[in-house]
């Protein structure tokens, strides 16, 4: 009876509920890939929003290069360069997430320069005032 039961939960799971190790990493990829994009559709809009401050947008350029730098020193960190098969078949899985992770923090991060702070707030440097 054990036998039977765990063939069906296996066959159901196979079939239904299961991903392949192949489509987790397709789904992680694609996942991290919309992020990637809000990431830049952001960034373009702090580049419109504040296209007359010429100084801003110069350090906003640095800061960006700067943040791809540190993301990819980062995933460096996690995943050090070794031989093919080291991290295993999770390996594209795991640096997706890694990475959608680390760009969700920069959306967070440039997010502050597509609201207004209200007048008077001292420490809203560059971000737009109401």
């Amino acid at each position: 009876m054990k036998t039977i039961f765990l063939g069906l939960l296996l066959m159901i799971c196979s079939t239904a509920f299961c991903q392949t190790q192949s489509e987790m990493n397709i789904e992680s990829g694609n996942s991290y890939g919309k992020a990637d994009k809000e990431l830049n559709d952001i960034y373009k809009k702090i580049l419109f929003e504040y296209r007359s401050d010429t100084v801003f947008i110069t350090n906003l350029k640095v800061s960006q290069r700067v943040w791809i730098a540190f993301r990819d020193a980062e995933l460096n960190m996690k995943f050090p360069e070794r031989e093919p098969g080291w991290y295993g078949s999770m390996h594209p899985m795991c640096v997706s997430g890694y990475l959608e992770k680390l760009t969700r923090a920069r959306i967070k991060t440039l997010k502050e320069w597509l609201n207004s702070v209200e007048d008077g707030e001292g420490c809203g440097g560059s971000i737009n005032r109401q």
